[in-house]
């Protein structure tokens, strides 16, 4: 089985505890390889108020958590009793197991908060073919080149006007082909 994002529902204002500890759970229950990544969608937003300009953290979709995992029945029963769970979206109840997020949803969340679904040491290597979704080359498809896993950016190589050319992208910008 491969790994799959689903939303997960908690109380609202609860996300970041339900997240607290639905990571200790899984790494107390040995199930870090079913229960990946949990990520709260956030923005940050520039409000001014009275003059000042303060920079602050909004929920993207309050009340919602999106959570990367193999689906097993022990994965499932481990997200679900987690206190602060009160359900998976896409599940029509009834012990019905949920429907995942498309690639494509998981993409467009993952990018506006500067993030990507693919990780730079499992999923992407030299050699790679990529598709560039975002930025001035957004659309063209390539060849990864290089890797620079600190920065979280790569170099790829594109077809422009008949010539290979290098081009730098960040990993949000970027989708397997």
């Amino acid at each position: 089985m491969e790994k799959q994002w689903y939303v997960v529902n908690t109380y609202s204002g609860h996300e970041s505890k339900v997240k607290e500890k639905l990571e200790m759970k899984a790494e107390s229950m040995g199930m870090k390889d079913y229960i990946c990544r949990i990520i709260i969608p956030e923005e940050t937003v520039v409000e001014e108020k009275n003059g000042v300009k303060k920079e602050k953290t909004r929920k993207l979709f309050p009340g919602y958590i999106l959570v990367e995992m193999v689906m097993t029945d022990e994965a499932w029963y481990v997200v679900r009793n987690t206190p602060g769970v009160t359900g998976f979206i896409g599940s029509s109840g009834k012990g019905a197991k949920p429907t995942p997020l498309q690639p494509q949803e998981v993409d467009n969340v993952l990018r506006s908060m500067g993030m990507s679904r693919l990780e730079m040491d499992n999923d992407l290597e030299v050699g790679t073919k990529v598709k560039i979704v975002a930025g001035p080359f957004a659309g063209m498809f390539g060849t990864i080149e290089t890797l620079d896993t600190e920065h979280q950016t790569l170099t790829i190589v594109i077809d422009l006007f008949g010539q290979e050319t290098s081009v730098e992208a960040e990993l949000s910008q970027i989708e397997k082909a």
